[in-house]
């Protein structure tokens, strides 16, 4: 099966998508989590037909690619020195390492001590301890915004906590429900939005208007949430 990459403009908007053609009754289009938009056209499409229906289609498609990059965890490296700030629950603190015995991270009057070791990381001692917070953190939320879902019929979820370089969640059709660490770094209330869009998804799989009007129903101030998030970890 042949794939051309070919490019639309919408306004100030380019659209690139790739593009190939089977034996089909219907144009299909589908948007991925880093952006990339595929469209597969039957055999007989003509060009001028194509291109309509892809315009028709725009606004829906750059919907769909701007949701997916809000959930990009774009915080800039970090290089792990004293008097660097980190971000936890949506708070930053001053990063102040000290030479000990043990490895041991507290919250100290708005700094995040780290006590290390002799020739140890502070990024490996700085990322399991925030693994740790995430696994408390994400457990309590999952288990606060659960009963909203009651009259769906959902269970409890398994939770897996995976480092994902282009999301903050995603969910499996078997019902698990999977984060991303870094979102220790936000706000409580941006982590329960992520995790109610994943419960949303375990009632509709896409990002229908039927998925929106659920997400604002169980929480209706998301759109805040939402972007107190990309504001945050930004």
């Amino acid at each position: 099966m042949s794939e051309f990459t070919e490019t639309l403009s919408f306004g100030s908007k380019s659209i690139h998508y790739h593009l190939s053609f089977q034996d089909r009754k219907t144009l299909g289009i589908r948007v991925y989590p880093d952006s990339t938009v595929r469209v597969i056209a039957p055999l007989d499409t003509s060009v001028e037909k194509l291109r309509a229906k892809l315009r028709e289609k725009a606004p829906w498609i750059i919907k769909q690619q701007l949701d997916f990059l809000s959930y990009y965890p774009l915080t800039p490296p970090r290089k792990y020195v004293s008097g660097e700030t980190h971000l936890y629950l949506g708070r930053q603190y001053k990063l102040k390492i000290v030479d000990s015995n043990q490895n041991e991270v507290t919250l100290y009057r708005g700094r995040l001590v780290v006590k290390k070791k002799s020739n140890t990381s502070i990024k490996t001692i700085l990322n399991e301890w925030y693994r740790e917070r995430a696994t408390i953190q994400f457990a309590e939320s999952l288990k606060k915004v659960l009963p909203l879902f009651k009259k769906y019929g959902l269970e409890k979820p398994e939770l897996q906590i995976r480092n994902m370089p282009t999301r903050w969640g995603s969910c499996t059709t078997k019902g698990k429900v999977i984060l991303n660490p870094e979102l220790i770094k936000a706000h409580k209330g941006s982590i329960e939005y992520v995790i109610i869009h994943e419960l949303c998804h375990l009632v509709y799989h896409n990002h229908t208007r039927a998925f929106y009007n659920l997400q604002e129903r169980i929480m209706p101030d998301c759109k805040k949430w939402k972007e107190r998030l990309e504001n945050t970890l930004n």
